[in-house]
Order: C-alpha cells, then sequence, then structure tokens
C-alpha cells in the first residue's frame, strides 16, 4: 500500500489506471479506523481493481464547540489496518492541500438535512458535500462506500450524487457492530467503564421498536415512547432525538410505512453516539 498526500500526485496515479481501463473504489473516512471501515474496505476490494481509502479530518464539517482538536487520529495505526485489508492507496492530504486558500465556492444542501443530526449541526452536511465532492473529482471513482450506520450522511450523499450527475454507484454497507450490539465507532474510546455497558440498550431500542412494529404497532409517537422509556430506564445518556421517518427523503409522519429509518442519538459524558436500522413497515 502507498501513502499518496498531494492531490496532483493522486489525480496522476488515478489517470494511468483509468487509462488502463481498471475499476477503483474509494472509502472516504476520517481515520482512526475500526472494524466498521475495514468491512468498507473489504467490500471495496472485492469490486474493484483498485482501491483507494482516504484519511482526511474535515475542518468544513465540525461546528464552532465541536471536538475538530479533539477527534482521535492515529495514522500509523490507520496505514497498517488498510494494509492489511489490502487497500491500494492511503490519500492523506493535509487540510493545506485540500484548501490552499479560502473556499470562495460553497454548497448548501436544501434537502434531508433539517432533522436528525443535521437538526443540531447547522452547516455539518454543507462541509461534508463539499470535501466529497473533492474527492470524488480527485479519485474519480466507479464505486463510493459508506457505512449506513451514518445513515443521514449516506441519504445526504445519495442527493449529491443524483443532483451534481456523479457517473459513481454508492455501495451502503450495513452497520458493523460490536458483540452487545454496539455500533462500532471512533467515539466509543470516549465512554466511561459505566457508559459503555450502558450503550448497549442504544441497539437494544432499536430492535424493540422493530419488534412492536412487527407485531403491528403503526403510531409513530407509541414507537418513540418505547424507546424513550428504555434509554430512560436503563442508561444515564441524555437523549438528544429519537425520530421514525420515511428514507432516504427523511420526511415524518404519524404513522409507519414504506421504508423507514428509526435513528437515535444519546449524549454520555464525552460522547455523542448514534444508532439506527433501516426497516421496510
Amino acid at each position: 500500500m502507498k501513502k499518496v498526500t498531494s492531490i496532483k500526485e493522486m489525480q496522476k496515479i488515478i489517470k494511468g489506471f483509468q487509462r488502463e481501463g481498471k475499476s477503483i473504489g474509494l472509502i472516504p473516512t476520517m481515520g482512526y479506523l475500526h472494524e466498521g471501515h475495514l468491512t468498507l474496505a473489504k467490500k471495496a476490494r472485492s469490486q474493484n481493481d483498485i482501491v483507494v481509502m482516504s484519511v482526511f479530518v474535515n475542518p468544513l464539517q465540525f461546528g464552532e464547540n465541536e471536538d475538530l482538536a479533539t477527534y482521535p487520529r492515529n495514522l500509523e495505526r490507520d496505514m497498517q489496518l488498510a494494509a492489511e485489508v489490502k487497500v491500494d492507496y492511503l490519500f492523506h492530504p493535509a487540510a493545506e492541500e485540500m484548501f490552499p486558500q479560502k473556499q470562495a465556492i460553497t454548497m448548501h444542501v436544501e434537502e434531508r438535512t433539517e432533522r436528525l443530526c443535521g437538526a443540531s449541526r447547522p452547516g455539518h452536511f454543507d462541509g461534508v458535500v463539499v470535501v466529497v465532492s473533492k474527492l470524488f473529482n480527485i479519485i474519480q471513482p466507479e464505486r463510493a462506500y459508506f457505512g449506513k450506520k451514518d445513515a443521514q450522511q449516506l441519504a445526504v450523499i445519495d442527493l449529491l450524487v443524483k443532483n451534481l450527475n456523479f457517473p459513481i454507484e454508492l455501495i451502503a454497507v450495513d452497520t458493523v457492530r460490536e458483540s452487545d450490539g454496539l455500533a462500532k465507532s471512533s467515539r466509543n474510546v470516549f465512554l466511561t467503564e459505566i457508559e459503555r455497558k450502558e450503550a448497549a440498550v442504544l441497539f437494544e431500542s432499536l430492535q424493540a421498536a422493530e419488534a412492536i412494529i412487527t407485531e403491528g404497532e403503526k403510531n409513530t409517537a407509541r414507537i418513540i415512547d418505547v424507546m424513550k422509556t428504555m434509554l430512560h430506564e436503563k442508561t444515564s445518556g441524555e437523549v438528544d432525538y429519537i425520530e421514525v421517518l420515511s428514507y432516504p427523503e427523511l420526511q415524518p409522519s404519524d404513522e409507519v410505512n414504506g421504508v423507514i429509518i428509526i435513528a437515535l442519538a444519546v449524549k454520555f459524558t464525552k460522547a455523542r453516539l448514534i444508532d439506527n436500522i433501516i426497516i421496510t413497515a
């Protein structure tokens, strides 16, 4: 595996593979890799001639009071893990390389951002689509890989690809979980020992919601109440949101119908965790 830090060098490499007719898969990440990222890479490896993983902590998607400075980073470990799953190129540009001057052209996402994480993080997804667009233009992949854990991000990228006509196939990969159901996340390292045990309840509450829907419950408010009660009784975390929405449109309804996402966010002492399931009701 080769690390590349220059945009021009990365583009030169990509053009060579394009001339040879080789397919390229991209896994965009912010690093501090865990099994979820590696599962995306394995999927990409099975479907493409060349696999590129980007590691870039995107400053545009962090708000004033968010954790850009403390976001976990370990490039040496990332490189080792990426090599183990046979990534060909690790693209790791500096912020100054991606943004050599002030970003004079901005992007704004009008849909799929007003709920879930987007409600409390204004401008977050605007920053996401800028950097993802830059990565798509630099790498020019046939396929790009995203985890379903960040389902709102996936829905926004889906909109980006369709609205801007990127000739890219989005591959959505199921959430990778710990043995107790907790979704793998770089932020899990910030949980205390007690919080780590409590965090398993997040997925349990999603399973409880799915179970009552399967049994015939259609009322969105009652589904949310079941989850909220579980989280209040079994965790010390603060519920940021619980929502049941259409997917990928992310629109609310009093009654569940069709493809829906059941999503939540819970704040612990030093970590805000998200999780979701996407089902057909």
